[in-house]
């Protein structure tokens, strides 16, 4: 599956890296990149992870995980995330805050082009994590976590006994109503669009819920509340008018897309822009890796992001013995 790809400094610009050539070069700070790096760390290989933001990523923003193995009682995403950061920097993985630009391969040597410098690795772990996309809803950002929420499996008994709103017509959006209906007393999926865009089985198992109702043609414009998400208000995109619904929260599924922008051509990847790798975690680029839900996959869940960065990491060491031998 892989090959080795080499490209010269006139084809991408790419200068003066630092002397220290590392053994892996993890880019993404969640989940996938944390486990990644306190496995490669682990076996004494020089790691570096490269994040933009905070140790974390999306998931130091979740409230509450109750499905995350180890933690009964639950545990909110940035306690989860301080205690993987904390565990992987003791045992040597170096971290980095910036944002990479662009990479360049160079057979065994990867330079990873950042707005700060640029590193000189022998493999690269991608672990950039996926990117919801918005429609900037008046109200979306001040209610994150206090109603508003991007994953029903993650958030759900939140919502016990409340009525909730999902915008969205997708698979997504249908497969998580589906399963609020074990939590929720009401859901209310608006799509604006007349017709529903998800898999027509999706969609007789989500009509015949008798608590899920369904209003099409319609728009959010607005998520209201003191401290919490209260209602919110739609228009009827055929006559204009607008009403307020009373809900206790707000799922968005209005898409997401793989957060790899600085990949260019560099991969293969599926037809929606997601790194496509074997069980291995090894992508078209030999001594390149992706894990998490940057990569193809079924579940984009912190279990299987975790996962995903062991295999990688493991993978990674063994290339890296590969080439030093």
């Amino acid at each position: 599956m892989t090959q080795t790809l080499t490209q010269t400094s006139e084809e991408i610009d790419i200068e003066n890296p630092e002397d220290q050539q590392y053994d892996v070069i993890i880019i993404g700070g969640g989940p996938a990149g944390l486990s990644a790096g306190l496995y490669t760390a682990r076996a004494n290989l020089n790691s570096l992870l490269i994040e933009k933001g905070e140790l974390g990523g999306q998931l130091s923003w979740v409230k509450r995980i109750e499905n995350y193995p180890g933690f009964p009682d639950g545990i909110s995403g940035s306690e989860l995330t301080n205690l993987m950061a904390s565990q992987a920097l003791r045992f040597g993985l170096k971290t980095e805050t910036a944002n990479v630009i662009d990479i360049a391969i160079y057979s065994d040597t990867k330079i990873v082009k950042t707005d700060v410098k640029n590193f000189k690795t022998r493999s690269l772990i991608i672990t950039t994590g996926i990117s919801k996309k918005r429609q900037s809803i008046d109200g979306e950002e001040k209610f994150q976590g206090m109603g508003v929420s991007y994953c029903a499996t993650c958030d759900g008994p939140f919502f016990k006994d409340a009525v909730v709103a999902i915008v969205g017509g997708g698979d997504e959006a249908l497969e998580e109503a589906i399963f609020l209906t074990r939590y929720a007393k009401e859901i209310k999926i608006i799509h604006s669009h007349e017709r529903l865009s998800a898999r027509e089985e999706l969609q007789k198992i989500a009509k015949e819920k008798d608590n899920i109702k369904f209003l099409l043609n319609c728009a959010i414009t607005r998520i209201a509340g003191k401290d919490k998400v209260e209602l919110i208000e739609a228009m009827d995109l055929n006559t204009g008018n607008t009403c307020q619904i009373p809900v206790g929260g707000v799922f968005l599924y209005i898409g997401t897309r793989p957060a790899k922008d600085f990949l260019s051509q560099l991969l293969e990847l599926d037809e929606h822009g997601y790194i496509i790798t074997d069980e291995e975690m090894k992508t078209s680029v030999e001594g390149v890796f992706a894990a998490g839900d940057v990569r193809n996959k079924i579940v984009r869940q912190v279990a299987t992001a975790v996962g995903d960065g062991v295999t990688a990491a493991t993978s990674a060491r063994k290339y890296i013995q590969a080439i030093k031998k």
